[in-house]
């Protein structure tokens, strides 16, 4: 869990946080590494469906490290966000940075 606080951690989350907040991501884009850095990207599509007013939208807000929204409204139609997640798996050796596309 420590692991993107450490030494070794600390490049990949620099490249996903910028100003204390996690960058905002198009479909189309990704964070900037060195090539010394490069590693595998795995993609997740993650659909949330539920009751209206269950906290989807402030799952995906927290999720990204942004505040979620003060009063509850309803979201029309589908929002999709793109984050990033670097993480070192237990029993590997090298990072993964895990690319979420979150439908809302």
């Amino acid at each position: 869990p420590g692991w993107l606080l450490s030494p070794a951690g600390r490049p990949y989350l620099d490249s996903i946080v910028h100003k204390n907040q996690r960058r905002v991501f198009g479909l189309l884009e990704r964070p900037a590494l060195p090539p010394a850095l490069a590693v595998p990207t795995v993609t997740y599509k993650l659909f949330l469906a539920g009751r209206s007013g269950v906290g989807k939208t402030a799952l995906v807000a927290w999720l990204g490290g942004t505040p979620a929204p003060p009063a509850h409204h309803e979201t029309l139609g589908i929002e999709a966000t793109t984050l990033f997640w670097p993480a070192k798996p237990r029993g590997s050796g090298r990072p993964v940075l895990f690319q979420l596309h979150l439908w809302d």
